[in-house]
């Protein structure tokens, strides 16, 4: 399976977000170490436009045959056109993946026994894509979201079911965390979306759940390696 790690430079939210150091060491580091110990990966490519995310990523053991094009890293670049570049590239030197699976360096706390275990649904499960997911907390569970029409008027989300008046009986309901997202290629390919027909939900564990959108949660999560580092204090234990 194909590994690809996007890594654009003119990151918005946190400058230089994915060679800056967390925890002493470059962000993108923390996904190259997990990805490189899946036990299904066989190639991991960096996607980057930049020359010193590039070094980075090939000093931390990720793949850098080329360089994506500048048209491919703007702030209006959808993802799957990214993954479609790296899907072309390959092809284009002979190389075939039945499947891809795409890491973004943005959640740093993903396992690789995670990125395993999505990649082992996909053919146990015979779909055409998993993605990990969290789930969704009952106040903006889809039955009780609403949207404002252009008359400021309120409308439920899900409009051809009665209300459902207890939090005890909402269904289930997730949300895509960004972490871990694994297609087979023709359905990339075919449907120009890593979400198929046939998708499976991964439930990430709490304690890898962390997506770096800004710098309030880049200082939260060093702050979180910080203490984890610290040895505990005090001679003593209660048991």
């Amino acid at each position: 399976m194909l590994g690809i790690v996007p890594a654009r430079g003119a990151s918005k939210g946190i400058i230089r977000k994915n060679i800056r150091l967390l925890g002493g060491k470059p962000l993108i580091a923390f996904t190259a170490s997990v990805a490189l110990n899946s036990a299904y990966l066989s190639r991991i490519l960096l996607s980057t436009d930049d020359p010193e995310i590039a070094q980075i990523g090939k000093a931390t053991g990720l793949d850098v045959p080329f360089v994506r094009p500048a048209e491919l890293a703007l702030d209006s670049t959808p993802m799957i056109d990214v993954v479609l570049h790296a899907i072309r590239w390959v092809q284009s030197h002979g190389e075939e993946y039945d499947a891809i699976c795409l890491l973004q360096p943005t959640s740093p706390l993903r396992s690789a026994q995670t990125i395993d275990r999505c990649i082992s649904l996909l053919w146990e499960r015979d779909v055409e894509s998993v993605v990990s997911v969290r789930p969704v907390p009952p106040e903006y569970n889809p039955h009780w979201v609403c949207f404002e029409t252009p008359d400021g008027l309120l409308q439920p989300s899900i409009r051809d079911h009665d209300p459902i008046p207890a939090r005890q009986q909402l269904p289930p309901a997730f949300h895509p965390d960004g972490s871990v997202f694994v297609a087979k290629t023709q359905t990339v390919i075919a449907h120009h979306s890593l979400f198929g027909t046939k998708t499976l939900g991964v439930v990430s564990p709490e304690q890898e759940a962390f997506d770096l959108d800004n710098e309030e949660q880049w200082e939260s999560l060093e702050r979180r390696l910080k203490s984890a580092r610290e040895p505990a204090r005090g001679g003593l234990s209660i048991r």
